[in-house]
């Protein structure tokens, strides 16, 4: 009644609470808030990217060293970086020996970041997860 007399509507705010709580609003304003506080929300969200940085067994120091420059940009963008360790042919007969430089590789970031997925074989590549560590 109140609010036909002033030409605005009655919304239910909170209906499951005892009793429910109404509003005296104007309903298309109320609507256009919620949509700007909902599209303000998702601007705010960071989506988290999932790089990868493929190696292979017989790299060189100087090279794996461009790789990790790589993954620490990607790390303090806020990305998650798999390590990949790709095998071919008869490298496939030394997996446990090449085993080490993917764990070197998480030492030199361990400064900024964290394993998230120890290394693991998968087909002819061993991979690993990092993600940025969190202040």
């Amino acid at each position: 009644m109140l609010a036909q007399d002033e030409g605005l509507d009655l919304v239910k705010i909170a209906p499951k609470a005892n009793p429910p709580v109404v509003k005296i609003i104007d309903y298309g304003k109320y609507r256009y808030e919620q949509s700007r506080k909902e599209k303000e929300a998702r601007k705010k969200q960071k989506t988290v990217e999932l790089k990868e940085v493929r190696l292979s067994p017989n790299i060189d120091v100087n090279d794996l060293n461009t790789k990790i420059n790589a993954a620490r940009k990607f790390l303090t963008k806020g990305d998650k970086v798999k390590i990949s360790l790709r095998f071919r042919g008869r490298e496939m007969s030394h997996v446990q020996t090449s085993k080490h430089i993917i764990t070197d590789f998480a030492d030199a970031l361990s400064d900024i970041a964290t394993v998230e997925k120890n290394p693991k074989m998968e087909g002819r590549s061993m991979t690993m997860v990092v993600s940025p560590k969190r202040q």
